[in-house]
């Protein structure tokens, strides 16, 4: 009977960070630097809305786009941290987290035929929905700028048939971000053509050296924005995610997340209504973390000869896989793992132009850090004997 099943779906692959995960959980030993999985505690506060929730009984459905006042908090934390505008009552949907916004944002806009241009490498949560939708993914290879997305890379995929395109940033896997300059040119080219964009932004809250802008500010009309709690509050097991977008977008998208799940969790949605109110500021001392360990894997990865770009934000290294390495990206990873017991992600999991690279998360202890990078450097060095 499996031939019956949807060719589509059939044709789609797991993930290849949990596909790699999973491979080597089981081995003992492994320090595993390969999850998006913040290290933090969800904050006390946020735990202590969840558990009264439970002890008020606040346990049936709510409004399809969650409760009025988390969605005033929700619009009041971009205005204030991002001096973007949206009204709570029909411009943002409170969602099963940021995957689940970005399933019903694409389910929404996409139709078959149509294209979406996205950078390569990239998250592998976007191409699987597109393909689903009967649209088609085309990736602008990004490799050879610093990993950065620009208009002129953009202008050489569009087609009468693109109907979106995808601005994940701060990126994973690379943590690079656009600059205002970089978003505006690309808004400014896309105000009159029918084209939307979706702006991936669930780590906004984790940038080290500017702050985060998101291309909304110079072209609301057109962008949906997604966003969450996963990572800015370490709330990935809670699932809430947040979709922002003007009036004639929202109320179609809040048709097909009304048939997919109809409401968030309504105990987590009392939890991130104490994360965006009592919790505003939660990222910050994460974020001041973040960015030591950051800087001090950039040294240790620079120290080692690999070549490497300086992420913006959120928690991960790209790291072209050394030169004098024989092996494809999967088979480097996993002979890392046996060889030195250390794991990280192969770069073929973030799109073909991933190939030659490897993913590290930075979202794990010091001490962590400093173990698994001390393997991996003698790991290199039996590799190189005479670097």
């Amino acid at each position: 009977m499996e031939h019956l099943i949807n060719n589509k779906v059939q044709n789609i692959e797991v993930s290849g960070i949990r596909k790699f995960y999973n491979m080597v959980s089981h081995i003992d030993d492994v320090i595993s630097l390969t999850i998006g999985q913040p290290d933090f505690q969800t904050p006390e506060h946020v735990k202590k809305a969840g558990l009264l929730a439970i002890e008020e009984n606040f346990t049936s459905y709510t409004h399809n786009a969650g409760i009025i006042e988390l969605r005033m908090a929700a619009c009041n934390f971009v205005a204030k941290k991002y001096d973007l505008t949206y009204q709570p009552e029909s411009e943002v949907i409170v969602t099963m987290g940021a995957s689940e916004a970005i399933d019903i944002a694409f389910r929404t806009i996409l139709t078959e035929g149509s294209e979406v241009i996205l950078p390569g490498p990239i998250y592998p949560g976007y191409e699987p929905i597109i393909t689903m939708c009967g649209a088609v993914p085309i990736h602008v290879d990004i490799r050879n700028n610093q990993f950065r997305y620009n208009l002129e890379m953009i202008k050489t995929y569009i087609t009468d048939k693109t109907r979106c395109i995808v601005l994940p940033y701060p990126s994973n896997p690379t943590g690079v971000s656009l600059t205002d300059v970089e978003l505006k040119e690309i808004a400014d080219y896309l105000r009159d053509r029918d084209i939307f964009v979706l702006a991936d932004e669930i780590y906004s809250e984790l940038v080290y050296d500017q702050p985060h802008t998101s291309i909304a500010s110079f072209l609301k009309e057109k962008t949906i924005v997604i966003n969450g709690l996963s990572k800015s509050h370490a709330m990935t097991g809670w699932r809430i995610g947040f979709l922002f977008a003007p009036e004639y977008i929202t109320k179609h998208v809040l048709k097909v997340h009304q048939y997919n799940v109809s409401c968030a969790n309504s105990i987590a949605q009392k939890a991130a209504l104490a994360a965006l109110t009592e919790g505003i500021d939660d990222a910050l001392p994460m974020k001041k973390e973040y960015s030591k360990r950051r800087d001090y894997v950039y040294n240790r990865l620079t120290a080692m000869g690999l070549n490497v770009v300086k992420p913006d934000g959120a928690f991960y290294f790209f790291v072209k896989v050394p030169v004098s390495n024989p092996l494809n990206s999967f088979d480097f990873a996993l002979e890392m793992v046996h060889q030195a017991k250390v794991a990280v992600v192969p770069g073929s999991a973030f799109s073909e132009y991933g190939e030659g690279y490897f993913r590290l998360s930075f979202a794990c202890s010091l001490e962590t850090l400093e173990k698994g990078l001390d393997r991996m450097e003698q790991y290199l060095k039996n590799k190189n004997p005479h670097s």
